[in-house]
């Protein structure tokens, strides 16, 4: 194995919560072997500026405190929390169903003040960062060539923490084997219906699986003082937002939506982007690894995107540290390290064409009616959208014999229900 030289360069094209992450553990891992090491982050966003917008809902889930504390050194931002987010209020056309019970709450917050965060984490350990993007790159047997808008730079091995930026992807694509994971696409939007509106709304997330074929799923986050609106699927686009905002299930749970009044100058403004959905094709290999959303290293189906991305971000940090920079190295280490994310993702791939069908088909109402009744198969709804579990642990709950004859029950009669809009805050 090509191990990484003491006083190697690591250059990271990407800033976010992924390239941060592996740029603080590849100090730290450095660090503790007793090794020098230069690093340089590449980053052409100014994540501190207001009018930068991330796509993402902004909610961060167990274990990223315990990441960053035991593992980078840098403490949780609770300052920039803007609410915890305690339960999830599951919809279907005809159904809803409240999932509490959450022991570790997740924290809702800006995306953009969170990914500053991180990179002035780096900034403040003497880490160069440099606003600039790669334009192209030079694999060379004993080193790299990494073109830039302001300058070159030569390295000893590359990460990519460049998310789904199609500019970089081709960069790669074009000189190895990788290719960029498919992807969803994603539509988001922001509601202020007011301090009273939102105090009543609560902290719970309002998750909608709809039968509308051009829509996988939505959801409603509370945020402060605004909500986070968003919607999922192939080709999701602001028609399919507006659509969704119209339906009887969304307009229950949204208050003052007919009050102009109520109106931010931001509201209602939609913003597109896209996640990954499957494993990326050739993420590694000799001198470069890709983390995070690049790699497609994400939790199938429902995101923990974040999460995630720092921790494949550290995962690479320990591999170019203690196991080297050559694909063999990648191989054996870091895509056995991701072993846990890479088992789950056809789980997560069925999960998602099984709740597409039984969404189209109308099975998602007696499943969620049968939920009221079984706590093994709200213990599993809960698993699935909060992200907690791996899937193969949220099938094999709904697939018990007990929770199947449930389902099965509600199928074949259609028993009592609560009104939509009888959820309590």
């Amino acid at each position: 194995m090509s191990a990484f030289p003491d006083n190697g360069h690591a250059v990271l094209i990407g800033g976010g919560p992924a390239g941060a992450a592996c740029a603080l553990a590849l100090q730290r891992q450095a660090a503790l072997a007793g090794r020098s090491v230069r690093i340089t982050v590449l980053e052409g966003k100014q994540f501190g500026v207001e009018s930068h917008y991330n796509q993402c809902v902004g909610v961060l889930s167990p274990p990223l405190a315990h990441l960053m504390e035991e593992e980078l050194g840098v403490p949780f931002p609770a300052h920039l929390s803007r609410g915890e987010i305690t339960g999830y209020v599951v919809h279907t056309d005809r159904e809803e169903i409240v999932l509490d019970g959450d022991r570790h709450p997740s924290t809702a917050l800006r995306r953009v003040h969170f990914d500053a965060y991180m990179l002035d984490a780096v900034r403040e350990r003497g880490i160069p960062v440099l606003t600039t993007r790669a334009v192209d790159l030079e694999f060379h047997a004993d080193y790299i060539v990494v073109y830039t808008e302001s300058m070159p730079l030569q390295a000893d091995v590359v990460v990519g923490a460049f998310g789904l930026d199609e500019g970089s992807a081709a960069i790669f694509s074009r000189l190895t084997g990788y290719r960029p994971p498919s992807s969803l696409a994603s539509v988001v939007t922001k509601y202020h219906p007011g301090p009273a509106e939102m105090a009543a709304f609560g902290s719970r997330i309002h998750a909608f699986l709809p039968a509308e074929p051009s829509i996988e799923f939505g959801g409603v986050t509370p945020k402060g003082n605004h909500l986070t609106i968003n919607i999922v699927g192939d080709a999701v686009d602001v028609k399919r937002m507006q659509e969704f905002l119209d339906m009887p299930s969304v307009r229950a749970v949204l208050p003052n939506l007919d009050n102009a009044g109520a109106y931010d100058a931001n509201d209602l403004r939609f913003f597109k982007g896209r996640f990954p959905c499957s494993l990326a094709h050739g993420y590694y290999g000799d001198r470069f690894v890709l983390v995070g959303d690049a790699a497609g290293l994400v939790r199938a189906f429902k995101g923990k995107g974040v999460t995630s991305g720092v921790l494949t971000g550290i995962r690479a940090a320990h591999t170019i540290v203690q196991a080297g920079i050559s694909r063999q190295a990648f191989h054996d280490a870091y895509r056995s390290a991701n072993h846990d994310i890479i088992s789950d993702l056809p789980f997560g791939r069925t999960m998602r064409v099984l709740t597409i069908w039984f969404a189209r088909l109308g099975l998602l109402d007696p499943l969620v009616r049968a939920a009221h009744q079984d706590a093994n198969l709200q213990a599993a709804l809960f698993d699935a959208v909060s992200a907690h579990a791996p899937y193969r642990q949220v099938m094999a709950r709904i697939l018990r014999p007990r929770t199947l004859l449930s389902i099965l029950g509600q199928m074949l009669t259609r028993g009592s229900r609560p009104p939509l809009g009888a959820i309590p805050r």
